[in-house]
């Protein structure tokens, strides 16, 4: 098994979904990522963490504050993290809004180990893009 780049292993993940959470941080964690899980986009930013992670994994549909609704304020601040967003309702607006909005990734529930790890490396590329810009 190959480890995460060290400039790209904290990953934030936001969701109102314990399970999800649960599940994803485990997942993450047994590939080298070190995960940090939030229940909703208002506790992320509260949180005051921001600046601790890499990549942001993140619910579309949530209570309070969207995946997308997040995604777009980091871009109006002018920040660049790459953020994935997943969702059990792919419809294609609600994907051509997030990519329009600078999203890295999207991802269709349920979706497997792969298809994640490949949305990081693709947010990792990114990410070592701009930062070297």
């Amino acid at each position: 098994m190959s480890y995460p780049d060290p400039q790209f292993s904290s990953i934030a993940i936001v969701d109102d979904d314990a399970a999800v959470r649960v599940g994803l941080r485990s997942l993450l964690r047994s590939y080298g990522y070190e995960a940090h899980a939030y229940d909703s986009a208002l506790a992320f930013l509260a949180s005051g963490a921001l600046g601790d992670y890499h990549c942001i994994i993140t619910d579309l549909q949530m209570p309070g504050m969207s995946g997308i609704e997040l995604l777009e304020q980091l871009r109006r601040e002018g920040n660049p993290l790459p953020v994935i967003l997943m969702t059990a309702f792919p419809e294609a607006a609600l994907r051509k809004r997030a990519f329009q909005g600078g999203a890295s990734c999207f991802l269709s529930k349920p979706f497997e180990a792969n298809e994640l790890l490949l949305c990081l490396k693709q947010a990792s590329g990114n990410h070592n893009a701009t930062a070297e810009e």
